[in-house]
């Protein structure tokens, strides 16, 4: 289950003993004073536009699908470079996201293009007390 979409971090830096606001969590950061506090999108109906790894079709949008395999975000601005998979789930089957509609962002909202960019919604939230949508 997922709580939401990370948004940043706020903490002491140990080195500078600055409050240091980031993007992205540097995990190679050890703090020796106060806590670590992530900023998470919760929000179970909250909208998100990301890549696709592929191509998809218009056809897909209704279903469910899970995110495509890891990859590291940019530390320069905190932009994730995860991508959806292409792999549409059934019906009955549970996945992470939910394909809602195209990007209609100019230069990458081609559907039938591969790593076009999507808008989908959390569907394994854990504000969703346990229910999956399906």
């Amino acid at each position: 289950m997922n709580v939401g979409v990370f948004n940043g971090c706020f903490y002491t830096d140990p080195t500078t003993a600055k409050p240091t606001w980031k993007n992205y969590y540097p995990g190679a950061v050890n703090i020796t004073v106060g806590t670590i506090d992530a900023y998470v999108y919760d929000n179970p109906q909250q909208l998100f536009e990301v890549q696709a790894a592929g191509s998809l079709a218009q056809t897909d949008m209704g279903n469910l699908i899970d995110t495509h395999t890891y990859v590291a975000g940019s530390t320069i601005n905190g932009q994730s470079k995860e991508e959806i998979s292409t792999a549409v789930t059934g019906s009955g089957a549970t996945a992470q996201w939910r394909l809602i509609r195209g990007s209609e962002e100019v230069g990458n909202s081609d559907k039938s293009s591969a790593n076009a960019n999507w808008v989908v919604r959390l569907n394994e939230s854990v504000y969703y007390a346990g229910v999956v949508l399906t």
